[in-house]
């Protein structure tokens, strides 16, 4: 039975057409989908997910050009629709962990009067010239470029420096959870230092 032959079937309620076209499909359809989610148990749940809109659908279907065609648009888009859920699912965990951690810390005074100590101490430790460049791009705003052109330095050096004082203030804060909380606050942390 060729592809088309068992569609038809498939929208005769035939178990056995559904069955073969499966079995065709099933290997090569996984591997497709490895290709772009490269995880082998995600990858068989969105095939088993394309088979089961399938047989759902199978009153309605409309393949006009190619079986092997359709069951791949339909399995990437299960899949897309799937790393879409994933991806928004993470973005909301992630914001409701940066805005528990930021309610913790202005909930607790002496926490984050703890956590501005700790970071003054942190950046006053810091070279002198890495301290100047962390001052002027999170306090003053400037650019790597206008920071490199007013110090009369490389902007490689203004990249390197910074990569240094994130560094130290990230081994400064190592056991603790509000470290990115932190580092995303250093304009408004260091703005309070003036």
């Amino acid at each position: 039975m060729g592809d088309f032959e068992l569609i038809n079937a498939i929208e005769k309620d035939d178990n056995n057409a559904f069955k073969l076209l499966f079995n065709k499909y099933y290997i090569p359809l996984i591997n497709y989908i490895q290709v772009h989610a490269r995880d082998k148990d995600l990858s068989k749940d969105v095939v088993q997910q394309t088979f089961i809109v399938l047989w759902k659908q199978r009153y309605e279907l409309n393949i006009s050009k190619s079986v092997k065609g359709y069951l791949h648009t339909l399995a990437y888009r299960i899949y897309v629709d799937h790393y879409r859920n994933l991806k928004r699912k993470n973005i909301f965990l992630e914001e409701l962990k940066e805005r528990k951690l930021r309610e913790s810390i202005f909930e607790d005074k002496e926490k984050r009067e703890s956590h501005l100590l700790k970071l003054r101490t942190l950046i006053d430790a810091l070279p002198p010239k890495c301290k100047e460049i962390l001052q002027l791009n999170k306090m003053n705003g400037l650019k790597y470029e206008e920071i490199a052109e007013q110090l009369g330095i490389s902007k490689k050096t203004v990249e390197a420096q910074m990569r240094i004082a994130f560094q130290k203030i990230r081994k400064g804060f190592k056991d603790d959870n509000l470290i990115l909380f932190v580092i995303r606050s250093l304009n408004g942390i260091l703005k309070l230092q003036k």
